[in-house]
């Protein structure tokens, strides 16, 4: 889902994950791409955006209809299993930031 994602009129809420990667792949490339597909079919799932500079540094921010759709994503088991080892191997440094988007516009069309 590269780009900017396409989400509905507010009120809506993101989940904004910063991060800095550990050195090497370890199956995190595999575990990524599986993660962005499975929080594609989850209820409530808006939307997706997604950055990593060279130095290892990424933002990814996800977009949800709700606080209980959140909760929900967090708890998924794949996604506990992928919680874990990004902990553990994949990321130096890593923060979650959970935000109620109240206000949205972009580039007039």
């Amino acid at each position: 889902m590269p780009g900017i994602a396409s989400t509905p009129e507010p009120p809506y809420y993101a989940v904004i994950f910063s991060s800095r990667r550990s050195p090497g792949d370890a199956g995190y490339r595999q575990m990524a791409e599986r993660m962005v597909e499975l929080a594609a079919a989850q209820p409530g799932f808006l939307g997706m955006e997604s950055a990593r500079e060279p130095d290892g540094f990424g933002i990814t921010v996800s977009y949800w209809a709700s606080i209980e759709a959140i909760e929900h994503w967090k708890a998924n088991a794949e996604h506990l299993v992928a919680q874990e080892r990004g902990q553990r191997a994949w990321y130096e440094d890593y923060v979650v930031r959970v935000a109620k988007v109240e206000r949205a516009y972009g580039k007039p069309e």
